[in-house]
């Protein structure tokens, strides 16, 4: 992915790690994390070191200032008008979404403030998702004569399609406990929670055995876009291989046997 030099001296991701925990923080907060060219690409590499990293258990997407993420950066669009420059920002931006879904550790967004456009995408392409009380969630491309359709691919895997369409043609914001309802995000907390309520779902995924996390993760998308028979293949030979593996017969032997198991 290229991407222009920054003029600015502080890094546009932020990355934080302990307990098995990575914290990634968009760093762009006079833009509202808009996504450039170069946190894209930032982004990218980031993921792709905690994809790599034993250690890391769980992988955390932030945003600094006072929004999570304003979706692209339209100043660094519209000053590059060209067809090929825009299909490969979209391309770009597509992958580093599908790195999230193919990145083995599970990915909890905290969300805050404004999530729009591909903000609002990148919320629902993380895994999980826990939002303070006061966010809002727009895919407002269309109030810019732009159909938000990249972000309509996440939107419309996690919400209902007329919830999902009403929002793309409209630009609407929604709140947090009607993302919440439509499955947008998992939990609303107040504002000053969402710290530890991230820590406390953070925990209890570090606290399962990460060879049948990073399992069920693969398996959990990729039975996503099978029928149903075909889902049920991959379904019994992912829990067939799952059930050889030493985690998965200690856990079973610890069930039996009344004890708390004692993962290898």
């Amino acid at each position: 992915m290229n991407a222009p030099e920054t003029t600015s001296l502080e890094p546009v991701v932020l990355s934080q790690a302990g307990a098995g925990v990575v914290r990634l923080t968009l760093n762009r907060p006079q833009q509202f994390n808009a996504l450039s060219e170069q946190l894209l690409a930032r982004l990218e590499a980031e993921l792709d070191r905690i994809a790599a990293d034993r250690t890391a258990r769980v992988v955390v997407i932030a945003g600094a200032g006072k929004a999570f993420c304003a979706g692209h950066d339209l100043k660094q669009m519209r000053a590059n008008p060209q067809l090929d420059y825009y299909q490969r920002l979209f391309a770009d931006c597509a992958r580093v979404m599908r790195r999230l879904q193919t990145l083995p550790q599970p990915v909890i967004a905290r969300v805050h403030g404004i999530s729009t456009a591909a903000g609002c995408q990148l919320v629902a392409m993380c895994d999980l998702a826990v939002a303070a009380d006061e966010a809002r969630f727009a895919v407002s491309g269309i109030n810019a004569g732009l159909f938000c359709s990249s972000p309509a691919v996440a939107l419309s895997r996690n919400v209902g399609r007329k919830p999902a369409f009403e929002m793309l043609v409209t630009g609407d914001f929604i709140d947090a406990p009607t993302a919440l309802a439509r499955g947008l995000v998992n939990q609303v907390v107040p504002l000053a929670e969402l710290d530890a309520a991230v820590a406390r779902l953070a925990d209890r995924i570090v606290a399962k055995p990460a060879v049948a996390v990073a399992m069920g993760k693969e398996l959990f998308y990729r039975q996503l876009e099978m029928g149903i028979d075909a889902a049920y293949q991959l379904a019994g030979q992912t829990m067939a291989c799952n059930m050889i593996d030493e985690v998965a017969q200690e856990g079973v032997d610890a069930f039996i046997h009344k004890r708390a198991p004692k993962w290898p």
